[in-house]
């Protein structure tokens, strides 16, 4: 019994052959011209977030100018201290402690 594999390429091989020998041409295709993306459905989910995120961050932004820290504002908040980070560095909102 063959194996499955060597059925499988010798049939590639077969029409790749009928396609070159009708005379057809392969084709180079430049690098993101054809618009697939690597995204694995988390998108929308992300999105909802970064969305809820931008909610916050006017509320973020005037602790930040009060001169509250990352950790202080996050108490106040009752939020985590990564997300009050994520807030201000997606915002451009600088906050005590943080560079």
């Amino acid at each position: 019994m063959p194996h499955p594999r060597d059925s499988i390429i010798d049939d590639l091989n077969r029409k790749l052959d009928q396609f070159f020998g009708r005379g057809g041409v392969a084709q180079q295709i430049a690098q993101g011209v054809s618009g697939e993306t690597m995204d694995y459905g988390a998108k929308g989910h992300q999105e909802r977030l970064r969305i809820e995120r931008a909610r916050l961050a006017p509320e973020v932004r005037k602790h930040a100018e009060s001169g509250l820290s990352s950790t202080q504002i996050a108490a106040a908040m009752s939020i985590r201290v990564k997300r009050v980070q994520m807030i201000a560095a997606e915002n451009s909102i600088q906050i005590r402690g943080l560079p």
